[in-house]
């Protein structure tokens, strides 16, 4: 009696895993993940870096960076933050004054701060520099996927709350309706900052605040009518050669010469 061998079957797709990876910002970032990878990747809006495949710590000229949040409201001074970057050593800053729940506090919000700009949609491709784990790697790792839901997550709030993103980066005029509403105080602050100059960045970092929560205030701000981005300058039309009797003598004795 001849036994029939059943044929192997065939390979089954995670479903969680595959609906992780469908909703990633990063190709790359999620494949970095998977190898354990430690290095740096730089982005068009910033910087992240790892450690074992995990988000350590994230950089954005959009965002405020750990030190002007430690230092805003005096929990740090500004030397004792460079006297621990500038030695790599993160028991500096807790000798320094900072508890390790504030360290950690302060870490993990700058981290998802920088990092839901740094992984904005980009016109260049990233690009990852394999090397030694930043020297605040061992504060608060974060894994890849949540890094990713957590941004996806306030892509989506903004949305919500008000869909035009021009007020994210351009300088903010106070529109001033005639009935306008009260604001609570954490709005306020940012409303009293709006001067036709300021971008939502600058006001984070006068407040020492997250750049992210900012921006939800300011959208919060413009649902309600009370700011609006700043219209680009007009264009001025070029003045007409025609208005320099000598341009129109030139062209008339070019058409002139043309027609012999």
């Amino acid at each position: 009696m001849t036994v029939l061998t059943p044929p192997p079957r065939l390979p089954v797709r995670d479903r969680q895993t595959a609906h992780q990876r469908a909703g990633g910002v990063s190709p790359m970032l999620t494949r970095l993940a998977d190898e354990r990878a430690t290095g740096v990747l730089d982005r068009e809006h910033g910087t992240l870096h790892l450690a074992e495949g995990r988000v350590v710590h994230a950089e954005s000229p959009l965002a405020p960076g750990l030190d002007e949040l430690l230092t805003a409201h005096g929990t740090l001074g500004a030397e004792a933050w460079r006297d621990a970057e500038d030695s790599a050593d993160e028991g500096r800053l807790l000798r320094h004054g900072v508890t390790p729940g504030a360290l950690e506090l302060a870490q993990v919000s700058a981290l998802y701060d920088a990092a839901y700009f740094a992984l904005a949609p980009s016109s260049t491709p990233g690009r990852f520099r394999y090397g030694t784990a930043h020297w605040l790697a061992s504060v608060h790792p974060v894994p890849v996927v949540a890094v990713e839901r957590e941004t996806l997550r306030r892509r989506a709030l903004l949305l919500s709350i008000w869909p035009d993103p021009a007020t994210d980066g351009a300088p903010l005029i106070r529109a001033d309706p005639v009935a306008a509403p009260a604001v609570p105080p954490r709005q306020a602050a940012v409303l009293a900052r709006v001067d036709g100059v300021r971008r939502a960045t600058d006001i984070a970092r006068e407040l020492g605040r997250p750049a992210f929560h900012t921006l939800v205030h300011i959208r919060r701000l413009a649902a309600a009518g009370l700011v609006a981005p700043q219209p680009p300058p007009a264009v001025e039309d070029p003045p007409s050669d025609t208005a320099d009797p000598y341009i129109a003598l030139l062209k008339r004795v070019r058409d002139a010469l043309e027609a012999l």
